[in-house]
């Protein structure tokens, strides 16, 4: 029993550089440009995380821009849509007012004074004075 351990012990240490001895093969990767752009040093890790923070900031201002293009469109078809209504306004303006200048015309307001009964008279207005002494 004094050298059973010990023998067991040292068994298990053999064991184990024999393990360690063993290294697993690699897994090929597959052989494409991108894999091998990134092992063979062209872009490392440690460079694309320090990397990181600029990428996202420029997708932050791509974001921004693409943004800003949409308000700035829509914007413009406000706008358009603004100046098509202030057109049509204008033509209603413009059509209104020839017309109440045509209604407002003498013989316009004539025949419509004959349907109330109103007659137009065939005198022609006077000048009416008073004395003061009439007062």
């Amino acid at each position: 029993m004094t050298n059973r351990l010990r023998t067991e012990i040292e068994e298990e240490e053999v064991e184990k550089e024999i393990v360690v001895e063993r290294k697993p093969a690699k897994e090929s990767s597959p052989e494409n440009w991108f894999t091998n752009l990134m092992a063979n040093g062209f872009i490392s890790t440690d460079a694309a995380t320090k990397a990181l923070p600029f990428i996202l900031y420029l997708a932050f201002l791509g974001m921004i821009y693409l943004g800003n293009m949409h308000l700035a469109e829509k914007n413009i078809r406000q706008i358009d849509k603004l100046t098509k209504e202030v057109k049509e306004l204008n033509w209603d303006y413009k059509t209104t007012k020839a017309d109440l200048a045509f209604k407002s015309t003498l013989s316009e307001v004539e025949k419509r004074a004959d349907t109330l009964g109103v007659k137009v008279s065939m005198q022609p207005p006077q000048k009416l004075t008073i004395e003061e002494n009439e007062k």
